[in-house]
């Protein structure tokens, strides 16, 4: 008899062989894998309770918490759809995305209460609002005390198929409404047995929740790291000082993040070296970062450094960056310029690059090409939007809107996003191999590279700078600097220099608000506003 891939089954193979372990660390409290399954259990029949069934969406905006975590299995047993929100929106965003998706039940943490109480009236569907961590002037239910009135005993299934919905998430959209993207039990169950592989995941990790839940590559980490019965650390509050706090007291062996994230915590650890004792390793998802960076991480952290790539419609990684085999006589240099890229396909990822006529580009990791994947993980559609849907899945390929290049070893390497392209003089440019050598400039703290408007060349790389604390650095400096290190077409022309760059609730920079700036501070809209 065949047994369906249900996202259950992770909890439940948890619980038979560590139910007396710690599973989740969440503020001063610690409960074992036992005590969080029957905190599930007494969810699913409130739920239950509230009228929710098989098929129902059920929305969450919480921080990292065990609230969170132990949502994700509470939904799945009745069958419903998870809808995670992201806790960095505006009140109309949530507006949109709960109707839209039709969510019957909001569970939503008292310090991100004041977002949805402005539009709370307007919702068509939602039934019950209840709110973790509630303050007493709230009038809504209390998720704690309702939760105590239901019974921790074994909760009885809604039939689960491995092809069902199981999580819908809104990816952020930079023109028009967000897209909500339909994710089947069966692609995260297969997604994690292979990352799983991948990331090296044991029962002896600790695992700190730095990147969010509803974050595409913080979503997957429910799943892998419970069904291996490693121990999760919650942050509600992801600083620097929090986590290096949580990676010493707990011996956390791994944590995922954005290259930005990652960066804050090498300026700290610059100011206050801290003793770490246990191995680590690191994984980024987001923008390509340098060479230089990686080795920063690995000589002066003594972390290990694993750059993955994915998407939300493909639940979500597809790539990952590791050396293999083969590759480990490269010098270091050469090791941390592979350990850059974006990487090679995970098992059961099929990912090429391929020109405009649909034909893979030369493996010499010069040509660009589109980034396209079919794999177990790439989305049923998106929620209630088949235009959408058949635009991205073309002859069973998702097109990912990345830009790449492949080379001799299999390695993939985003160049950038199709919008993203500067094309100068009829040159293509990577805005991210220009950031790249912009962070070697001893004083630059961050830097994103937009395309400006050029009378001569039609467009030309322009960065935004955030200075280094301490540094005095000038706009011809940095344009000297590119121009040593870079072919001169693909030198930056001027810089803004800023307090800090716009950034999604993950850490990745957000190139849209720079290009309106721009264009904004110039008197001028339009063209490059996406």
């Amino acid at each position: 008899m065949n047994v369906p891939l249900v996202l259950p089954e992770f909890l439940d193979r948890a619980v038979r062989l560590y139910g007396d372990k710690p599973a989740v660390y969440c503020d001063e409290r610690v409960f074992t894998y036992r005590q969080l399954n029957e905190r599930v259990n007494q969810l699913s029949h409130g739920l239950k309770d509230l009228g929710v069934k098989k098929g129902d969406r059920v929305a969450y905006l919480p921080p990292n918490t065990l609230e969170m975590l132990e949502g994700f299995y509470g939904v799945f047993q009745l069958g419903a759809i998870m809808v995670p929100l992201n806790i960095r929106l505006k009140p109309e965003d949530y507006l949109f995305i709960l109707n839209h998706s039709e969510s019957k039940v909001l569970f939503v943490d008292q310090d991100i209460y004041h977002l949805i109480e402005p539009v709370k009236e307007q919702l068509e569907t939602i039934e019950h609002i209840i709110v973790q961590y509630k303050a007493d002037e709230t009038n809504e239910i209390d998720y704690n005390e309702w939760l105590s009135t239901y019974p921790k005993t074994t909760f009885t299934r809604a039939e689960l198929d491995e092809n069902d919905v199981c999580s819908l998430l809104y990816t952020s959209g930079t023109t028009g409404n967000p897209k909500g993207v339909m994710l089947t039990h069966r692609n995260n169950y297969l997604h994690a047995l292979c990352t799983m592989h991948h990331l090296r995941v044991t029962d002896k990790d600790v695992y700190l929740h730095v990147l969010p839940m509803f974050h595409v590559n913080g979503w997957g980490s429910p799943f892998y790291y419970t069904a291996n019965g490693a121990t999760h650390i919650c942050l509600k509050s992801a600083t620097p000082e929090s986590i290096f706090n949580a990676i010493q007291e707990h011996k956390v062996s791994v944590l995922h993040m954005a290259p930005t994230v990652l960066n804050s915590l090498l300026q700290f650890y610059e100011k206050n070296i801290l003793e770490i004792e246990q191995d680590v390793r690191v994984v980024i998802a987001g923008s390509a970062p340098p060479p230089a960076f990686v080795t920063r991480v690995e000589k002066e952290l003594g972390w290990e450094f694993i750059q993955v790539y994915g998407m939300t419609e493909s639940a979500p990684l597809s790539l990952v960056s590791s050396i293999l085999a083969q590759l480990d006589l490269l010098s270091p240099g050469e090791k941390a310029r592979m350990k850059a890229k974006a990487g090679y396909p995970m098992i059961g990822s099929d990912v090429r690059v391929i020109n405009e006529n649909g034909e893979e580009v030369v493996h010499d990791g010069k040509e660009i090409g589109e980034v396209v994947t079919r794999s177990h993980g790439v989305m049923q559609g998106y929620w209630k939007n088949p235009e959408a849907t058949m635009e991205t899945i073309r002859n069973g390929w998702l097109h990912t809107g990345d830009m790449g290049t492949i080379d001799e070893h299999g390695y993939i390497d985003i160049v950038d996003r199709k919008k993203d392209i500067i094309i100068s003089g009829g040159e293509n440019i990577s805005s991210i191999e220009v950031e790249g050598v912009l962070y070697e400039y001893l004083g630059v703290l961050e830097a994103a590279v937009i395309a400006v408007p050029h009378e001569k060349w039609g467009e030309t790389p322009h960065a935004f700078v955030v200075p280094r604390e301490g540094h005095s650095i000038t706009e011809a400096e940095i344009i000297a600097f590119s121009r040593e290190k870079l072919a001169h077409f693909k030198a930056i022309t001027g810089v803004t220099f800023v307090e800090e760059l716009p950034k999604t609730a993950s850490g990745k920079i957000q190139k849209v608000h720079l290009r309106n700036e721009y264009w904004n501070s110039h008197g001028k809209t339009g063209r490059f506003i996406n």
